[in-house]
């Protein structure tokens, strides 16, 4: 199993690093660039696996960037090294080269590509055509590339910005053109949790989006969290900044905004092109209030011996002035299930207040070709909690292994309203166009989506 996995430039510095155990301290990658240093002075080549205090390094290299993972563990160094270098093949089918500068400026995808190819440090998925249907971040190209290089989205999309669910953010036009803008904090949700409702893991990836039809192409400023704290780049409150600061893991900027202003002002100061594209973006992986909990139980029937009631909890948690909407709940069921029954509850207020006003409407069923129980929600209000129960008639002799094997689950929703999950937000915007009574139409909105939602009932 893999520790960690880090990328170091040619100037020793580190580029990516995503530790996955937390079993190895998180100053390996200066412990192994002096080893490299030292081996240059040499006059020597470093060996693919190299020890360092109780660590194992194996590395590749792929241009001036070397790629090296590090384990505790006895592992085959031509494994690793192959796992390697699929990961810079599959960065490369994305964005068309692995250079530092395409990297840099691809951090989130990145980030997001290790969580999928690897789990726990366990590789479990190396293909790009699979990767794409996991993937919502579209690839930023490098500011020039040679040419026929493209990556996997095509030379015409690469900024391109993730895409948005229609249902919310639609910003079509129709009717009579006029000058507005559209800014929107769209975050992608990864989350785990036990069948108690502990949150195990999480990150969200997110970008600033915006879309322009402004006349002229006038510069903006959107002013960011003054206390924003963006790993690597200068600027921003001290690290022993309060634990109520907005942190960032990484972040990559469209290359129309002006990286200085964001590190002396947190200010992303641009001249927006027309039309829909990313200004920034980000990736954080500090804790957030979970918008939904789910509380799955499996309970013996009284009477029959070759029956289950399975019991599926849903609580919203926030506030009742938020609704999300397409809200589904996917739930895998093994084989030696034959019959479901399903049956759903209506809405029923967690806290006291107002008969909701939002029309309430849901279902439930048992689809027997994917083996799966899936609960639909249309439209549910904050702080509202619901019920499904489930009647399942299993094969004799194994109530045990349906009990065992069931899930896990997975929740798909689309949360919009304020504040963000990560708590990034857009205090003011600026148009920055010197003509009298120009007052174009300015739209701000922040949504949340389910990126890989999950609730595994067997973990402890």
């Amino acid at each position: 199993m893999i520790s960690q996995v880090f990328v170091l430039s040619p100037r020793g510095d580190c580029v990516i690093f995503k530790d996955f155990r937390g079993d190895v301290p998180k100053t390996t990658p200066e412990a192994f660039g002096r080893r490299v240093q030292a081996s240059r002075a040499a006059g020597s080549d470093l060996p693919p696996a190299v020890g360092i205090d109780g660590v194992q390094y194996l590395h590749v290299k792929v241009g001036d960037l070397l790629w090296v993972a590090t384990t505790r563990v006895n592992l085959s160094p031509s494994l690793v090294s192959e796992l390697l270098l699929r990961i810079t093949v599959i960065c490369r089918d994305y964005f068309g080269q692995v250079t530092e500068e395409c990297v840099r400026r691809n951090l989130p995808l990145v980030y997001e590509l290790l969580d999928e190819v690897m789990d726990y440090g366990f590789p479990q998925n190396s293909s790009t055509e699979r990767l794409k249907q996991f993937i919502a971040i579209q690839p930023q190209a490098a500011r020039s590339l040679p040419p026929g290089v493209t990556g996997v989205a095509g030379g015409e999309a690469f900024d391109r910005p993730a895409e948005v669910i229609k249902s919310v953010l639609d910003t079509s036009r129709t009717g009579p053109v006029k000058d507005e803008i559209f800014v929107d904090i769209v975050e992608r949700l990864t989350a785990t949790f036990d069948a108690t409702g502990r949150q195990k893991s999480s990150s969200i990836t997110g970008a600033v989006q915006i879309k322009s039809y402004l006349s002229g192409n006038p510069p903006i400023q959107l002013g960011l969290n003054e206390d924003l704290i963006i790993r690597g780049r200068e600027g921003g409150p001290a690290s022993h900044a309060s634990s109520d600061a907005v942190v960032l893991e990484t972040c990559s900027l469209h290359q129309a905004v002006d990286p200085r202003r964001l590190d002396t002002d947190r200010v992303l100061e641009l001249v927006p092109p027309n039309g829909h594209f990313a200004a920034m973006n980000y990736r954080s992986t500090r804790s957030f209030r979970p918008p939904f909990r789910v509380y799955p139980l499996m309970e013996d029937d009284a009477v029959a011996p070759d029956k289950l009631t399975l019991y599926v909890r849903l609580r919203a948690e926030f506030p009742p002035s938020k609704t999300a909407t397409g809200v589904e709940l996917r739930l895998p069921l093994p084989r030696s299930v034959q019959r479901v029954h399903v049956e759903t509850d209506g809405a029923r207020p967690a806290t006291l207040g107002l008969p909701s006003k939002t029309h309430f409407a849901q279902g439930a069923e048992w689809v027997e070709r994917d083996r799966v129980l899936v609960w639909n929600l249309k439209h549910l209000r904050g702080s509202q909690e619901h019920t499904l129960r489930a009647r399942l008639t299993v094969d004799a002799g194994s109530v045990e292994a349906v009990k065992r094997d069931y899930g896990p689950i997975t929740v798909q929703f689309v949360l919009p309203g304020k504040p963000s999950a990560s708590g990034l937000d857009v205090r003011y915007m600026k148009i920055l166009k010197q003509e009298k009574n120009y007052n174009p139409a300015r739209w701000f909105r922040v949504v949340a989506v389910a990126n890989s939602y999950q609730i595994r009932p067997h973990w402890l």
